[in-house]
C-alpha cells in the first residue's frame, strides 16, 4: 500500500511540472515593442542607392516598410536616395531612379544603407558619401545597414562603441577594418543603440520585419509579414537586442 501512495504521490509531482515544450515557448518569448516606441507621425525611410546596390538589401526592406501604410496610421515613407537624379544600375543589372539625389532630400527619421558592390573598398573613400551617411545618421531616429551597408555606417562613425555584425563572409574582413568595434557572427541582426545592423541576403525582411515590430507592435509585424507571405516570428531569429 505505501508503494502505491509513493507512486501516486510521484505521479502528482511530475504532472504539476511544465513539460519541456511549454517551457522552451515560455523561455522564447520576446517582448520588442513598448508604447514609447510608437511613432506619432508618418516616418521618413530614405534608402542610400548607389551604383553596384544589391537587388536584395534594397528591395527587401523596401518592401517591407512602404507596406505598413496598409496596415498602421501613421505608417512609413519609402524613398531612394542617390547622390545624384541620375538613374543607377543595381549589381544585377536592374536600372533605378532616385527620388532624390543628395541636395534636395527631405529629412530622414531612419537611414537604410544597402550593401553595393564596393562597400568594402572605393566607397569607402568616396568622402561625399560618407559625410552624406555621417550628417545625415546622425540626425535620423534609426540607422539600418543591410550585407556591407556596415562598412559604411562605420566608417562615417555610426557604429562606434556599439554591437554590430554584417554579411557573414565578411565578419573578418570588417574586423580588421574596423577593429575598434565589437562585431557579432552567426546572428541575422544586432540592435544597437540607433543602430542596426544586419547579415543581408535573403535575411534582409528580418531586419526591416524586426523595426516594423520594435516601432508598431508585434501584430502589425506579422501583418505586414503575411502580406509578403512571411511568417514572422522574430524568436526564431537568431539576434542581439539591446
Amino acid at each position: 500500500m505505501k508503494k502505491i501512495y509513493s507512486l501516486l504521490f510521484l505521479s502528482v509531482v511530475f504532472a504539476c511540472q511544465p513539460k519541456p515544450e511549454e517551457k522552451e515557448v515560455a523561455q522564447a518569448s520576446i517582448v520588442v515593442h513598448s508604447p514609447e516606441n510608437s511613432p506619432k507621425k508618418v516616418l521618413n525611410v530614405g534608402f542610400l542607392a548607389i551604383n553596384g546596390v544589391y537587388n536584395s538589401e534594397l528591395i527587401a526592406p523596401y518592401d517591407i516598410f512602404q507596406h505598413t501604410i496598409f496596415h498602421t496610421d501613421p505608417g512609413m515613407k519609402t524613398f531612394i536616395v542617390s547622390p545624384t537624379m541620375e538613374p543607377i544600375t543595381t549589381f544585377e543589372g536592374i536600372t533605378v531612379t532616385p527620388h532624390y539625389s543628395f541636395e534636395n532630400v527631405p529629412d530622414i527619421d531612419v537611414l537604410i544603407v544597402p550593401s553595393a558592390e564596393h562597400n568594402m573598398d572605393s566607397d569607402l573613400k568616396d568622402e561625399k558619401l560618407i559625410a552624406f551617411v555621417r550628417e545625415k545618421g546622425n540626425k535620423a531616429q534609426y540607422v539600418m545597414s543591410l550585407c556591407d551597408g556596415a562598412f559604411i555606417l562605420a566608417q562615417a562613425g555610426l557604429l562606434d562603441n556599439l554591437k554590430c555584425t554584417t554579411f557573414p563572409g565578411d565578419i573578418g574582413k570588417f574586423r580588421e577594418t574596423f577593429p575598434q568595434l565589437d562585431v557579432y557572427e552567426d546572428v541575422s541582426f544586432v540592435h544597437d543603440g540607433k543602430a542596426i545592423t544586419s547579415a543581408g541576403g535573403a535575411k534582409s525582411y528580418d531586419p526591416a520585419l524586426y523595426l516594423v515590430e520594435f516601432l508598431y507592435g508585434r501584430d502589425k509585424a506579422i501583418g505586414v509579414g503575411n502580406g509578403l507571405v512571411i511568417d514572422w516570428d522574430v524568436s526564431k531569429v537568431k539576434h542581439i537586442l539591446p
